[in-house]
C-alpha cells in the first residue's frame, strides 16, 4: 500500500511523473473509445423495416394500385417455406419469382439468429435477397455474405468455398433488402452468412434451397 501511495505521489508531484501520467491518459483514450465501439452494439438494437422491393419498371396489374401491389408482395414474401401453393396470379403478373429460401440459425451458443432469407427475381430480371422477421445478436461491423457452401460452420468453411460480400448489415432487427450484383448467379448461392469482420466470427447462417 505504501508503494502505491509513493507511486501516486510521484505521478502527481514530479515533472517526470506528470509526463508519464499524461502519456498513460493519452494511450487510454483511444482504447476506451475502441472498447465502447466494440461493446455498445451488445446493448442496443438497430431496427430497420424495409418494404418489399418493386423493380423500377415493374408492370403493375391495372386492377391494383402501386400500394396494393407492394402490400401483396410483402405478404407473399412472409409465406412459410413449406407452403407448396402456387404464387397468386396477381403476384406472377407483377413479375416476382421466389427462387430459394431458408431460415437463419444460431452461429454458436452466444451468437443467435432467426428469421428467413429469400432470393427473389424481380420483373426486370434483377435479383434481391430479402430478410423477413430477422433478428441477430448485434455486434460491431456485421456484414452480409453469400456463399456456395451449403452449411458453413465457421470462417474456415467460408474461406474454402468462397463468398461474395453484399453489404454491411443494415440492422440486426427487421425486414431488409440486399440487391445481388448483376454478375452473381443465384444458382451459385447456397447460404447467407452474417459475419463480424473485427473478430472474424460467424453470427448466423441461413442455408438456401429452392
Amino acid at each position: 500500500m505504501r508503494q502505491v501511495r509513493r507511486l501516486l505521489n510521484w505521478l502527481w508531484t514530479t515533472r517526470n511523473g506528470r509526463i508519464v501520467l499524461a502519456a498513460m491518459i493519452a494511450a487510454a483514450i483511444p482504447l476506451l473509445l475502441l472498447a465502447g465501439w466494440l461493446i455498445r452494439p451488445l446493448f442496443f438494437d438497430t431496427v430497420v423495416d424495409e418494404a418489399f422491393p418493386l423493380a423500377a419498371d415493374a408492370t403493375i396489374p391495372e386492377v391494383l394500385t402501386e400500394d396494393e401491389a407492394t402490400v401483396m408482395m410483402s405478404a407473399a414474401s412472409k409465406l412459410e417455406i413449406e407452403v407448396e401453393e402456387a404464387m397468386p396470379e396477381s403476384m406472377q403478373a407483377a413479375g416476382v419469382v421466389e427462387l430459394k429460401a431458408g431460415g437463419f440459425v444460431d452461429g454458436d451458443a452466444f451468437h443467435k439468429g432467426e428469421g428467413t432469407a429469400t432470393i427473389y427475381q424481380l420483373e426486370d430480371g434483377s435479383h434481391v435477397l430479402r430478410f423477413e422477421d430477422f433478428r441477430v445478436t448485434n455486434g460491431p461491423a456485421l456484414f452480409v455474405l453469400v456463399s456456395p457452401h451449403p452449411d458453413p460452420q465457421g470462417r474456415g468453411d467460408i474461406a474454402d468455398a468462397g463468398y461474395v460480400e453484399l453489404a454491411r448489415l443494415k440492422g440486426n432487427v427487421g425486414n431488409q433488402n440486399y440487391v445481388l450484383p448483376a454478375d452473381l448467379d443465384p444458382d451459385d448461392i447456397n447460404s447467407v452468412i452474417i459475419y463480424c469482420k473485427p473478430f472474424r466470427v460467424v453470427f448466423s447462417t441461413a442455408a438456401l434451397t429452392p
